[in-house]
């Protein structure tokens, strides 16, 4: 980045970090801390809006859909959260793979699959070969969010049906009674009531989220723990700045890093459940009442 970089060997202690810190490799570690954060930004209202699908399953009057939200959070609950991780972007991305072959190559005569390798024609790659690296990361990205939305969608569904359950039914078929449809009921009355209930596990899921992100790095993506290991370690072809082993250094940041977007998570968490105590007859809104807020 400094004119002066042009040979880090014969630079000063200061410059030399300079020049080591503003690194193109040290760019793509400080961009990585973005990928993070906007991947838990995304993910989290992704999971929540799959959570309440799932949660709204299981109430239904109808048994198909009952089913269906029980075997999704069941199957999710009931398998390795790494193991979907690794599953959902491989299924998804040979499914598209394998639409895309029987539309555009109808005349390949060669199978698929050929031992351990699934091949398809070149024009059927999803993303295509001849793409800008900006579209395979982008394609890489989608499908992890893909995965960490169907996994954390499940644990939220669970939460929000409870969350449900624990509105009192009296004040459900007060509202019906009052003549409100069933719909009607679930919208002024059940949904504005169930968060309160909802929150302190919703913000269990997303302290779990937020220490799921490093699988990015089983999912080809280039997170903050790839870099961390890769830059701090003494050997590596990534850069061209040696040095003893920093890693140590490198995971200290990233340390720090998760510690105060927990901090700062706790901090909103505590704020919201507070605003949402407000009059409500749970025990913080008790203790709100009793302190005359």
């Amino acid at each position: 980045m400094f004119a002066f970089c042009a040979d880090p060997s014969a630079l000063p202690q200061w410059q030399w970090f300079a020049c080591y810190l503003t690194s193109g490799t040290h760019l793509a570690f400080y961009w990585s801390f973005v990928v993070v954060i906007v991947l838990i930004l995304l993910a989290a209202p992704a999971s929540l809006l799959l959570g309440f699908g799932g949660a709204l399953a299981q109430r239904s009057r109808y048994a198909p859909l009952r089913w269906f939200g029980a075997g999704y959070t069941s199957m999710v609950r009931g398998v390795p959260d790494i193991v979907f991780f690794l599953f959902v972007p491989i299924a998804v991305d040979q499914s598209l793979e394998f639409l895309m072959h029987q539309i555009r190559c109808p005349d390949w005569d060669l199978p698929i699959r050929r031992g351990n390798d699934f091949l398809v024609c070149p024009a059927a790659k999803v993303p295509l070969s001849t793409s800008p690296s900006w579209v395979h990361d982008f394609y890489a990205f989608g499908l992890a969010l893909l995965a960490f939305a169907l996994v954390f969608g499940a644990f939220a569904a669970n939460t929000l049906r409870g969350a449900m359950e624990a509105v009192p039914k009296a004040q459900i078929e007060t509202a019906e009674a009052y003549g409100m449809t069933r719909g009607q009921a679930f919208r002024r009355v059940l949904l504005p009531q169930m968060w309160v209930y909802a929150l302190p596990g919703l913000s269990n899921l997303w302290m779990i989220l937020i220490k799921a992100t490093p699988l990015l790095f089983l999912l080809g993506i280039q997170d903050i723990v790839f870099w961390a290991r890769e830059l701090g370690g003494a050997k590596t072809s990534l850069y061209t700045y040696p040095h003893p082993d920093w890693r140590v250094w490198y995971f200290l940041v990233v340390l720090i890093f998760y510690l105060l977007l927990t901090w700062v998570s706790q901090f909103g968490f505590e704020r919201l459940m507070g605003r949402l105590s407000v009059g409500q007859a749970t025990a913080g809104g008790e203790r709100m009442r009793k302190a005359g807020l």
